[in-house]
């Protein structure tokens, strides 16, 4: 239950479907929350992406959290990988599943949008929990025929309009703190030229990315630093020859020290550029992604803005599983950030204790005491993408998509 009361602190924006009202606090587990199934009445699947459990990124860190949960707490246990990276492949997976017998079903990552609107409707009596999967998600126009005959201004539609989220519990993250902490890290350990890569810009990642040059502003306001910030879209979720060589424009004649590459594989384009130029650095994203980073140099990574996967996965299923608490969740999209002003490993969005390249500069005390001023509100990071943030401390030149 402490898990879960943190978890009920953190709910900073709740997007709920109006059959399940506004509260953004749910009540604590009675035991009777959803139907009064025992533990030994749960057996948890996990379907990835388009990626493998080894990815060192969404799936595997989804994959390992899970199955701790469920060695631990005696549950049966699998995963499944789809043929592709499809709708339609994953739904597959999700059918499989339920067929073996899986009655709640963890899927990491926004390309399920379209899964839970095919396959949640089709499989009531089955607990889904989406990690990073927004409202956004959900309306991916591939999967909104329906917009052809149906007016979608907001005036005249809700989600629930559309999408049976009645059985599903889906998790987003305030990135533009993690992002704030990278890029105020960044700025203290002393990097003055630093560069955002950014997948295509959808909301996550912009809000990622704003976050970035804000952290990067307040920390040159403390320094007095003369920062530059080189900001760019690839306009794709991996990487490739196009930008790989843009980023080494960026390293090699511009002289950027340290980028920020935020979206799925994009990170191998700044990589493969920084392991040309010594002392190149990367800047991590989603998960601590030190170690495939690392891979192409040595302590190439600065830090890496990170979703906290594994405590949402523990918190959901304690409260599924031990709790029998699910009806605190169903039917709502529930935005995760800080609930902890000491403890930084305990909050949603957070920067990683071990891999983070510490220094005089922003020590693991210095951290720790910029979380707990952003915990108490005393450090302000706007969520807004509406309009490039403001700065006043460093210049931010905005290039827009390479492609």
């Amino acid at each position: 239950m402490k898990k879960f009361l943190a978890l009920a602190l953190a709910l900073v924006m709740t997007a709920s479907l109006a059959a399940c009202g506004n509260d953004a606090t749910p009540p604590a587990g009675s035991g009777s929350g959803s139907g009064g199934e025992t533990a030994s009445s749960y057996k948890v699947a996990m379907i990835t992406d388009y990626g493998d459990i080894t990815d060192q990124s969404f799936n595997q860190t989804t994959y390992e959290a899970c199955k701790a949960f469920c060695e631990a707490n005696s549950i049966q246990f699998n995963y499944y990988k789809p043929n592709g990276d499809t709708t339609a492949e994953r739904v597959a997976m999700v059918d499989a599943a339920v067929a073996d017998g899986y009655n709640v079903i963890v899927m990491p990552g926004y390309a399920f949008g379209g899964t839970i609107v095919e396959a949640a409707p089709q499989n009531p009596d089955v607990k889904f929990v989406a990690l990073d999967v927004g409202e956004g998600d959900l309306l991916d126009p591939a999967v909104t025929a329906k917009g052809e005959t149906y007016d979608w201004t907001p005036a005249n539609w809700t989600l629930s309009d559309y999408v049976d989220l009645s059985n599903v519990y889906c998790a987003v993250y305030q990135e533009e703190l993690c992002g704030y902490m990278a890029g105020y890290a960044a700025v203290k350990l002393g990097y003055d030229h630093l560069g955002f890569l950014g997948g295509m810009a959808v909301p996550a990642v912009v809000r990622y990315g704003y976050g970035y040059v804000q952290g990067a502003d307040a920390a040159a306001g403390e320094t007095s630093a003369k920062v530059t910030m080189e900001y760019v879209y690839g306009n794709q979720f991996f990487g490739d020859g196009d930008i790989t060589a843009y980023m080494d424009t960026w390293y090699k004649t511009m002289g950027v020290q340290a980028v920020f590459a935020c979206g799925g594989g994009i990170y191998t384009s700044a990589a493969e550029a920084a392991a040309k130029v010594d002392g190149a650095k990367v800047i991590g994203v989603d998960t601590d992604q030190a170690a495939i980073i690392d891979a192409y140099g040595a302590d190439m990574t600065v830090t890496s803005a990170m979703k906290g996967l594994a405590p949402t996965v523990d918190t959901l299923l304690g409260e599924i599983i031990l709790n029998d608490n699910w009806s605190a969740y169903a039917g709502k999209i529930q935005t995760l950030g800080l609930v902890s002003g000491d403890d930084p490993a305990a909050n949603y969005v957070q920067i990683p204790m071990e891999s983070t390249q510490w220094g005089d500069g922003f020590s693991q005390d210095d951290y720790k005491a910029l979380v707990s001023k952003m915990y108490s509100g005393e450090v302000k990071v706007s969520s807004d993408i509406g309009a490039e943030p403001a700065v006043t401390n460093i210049t931010v030149n905005y290039y827009g998509n390479i492609k």
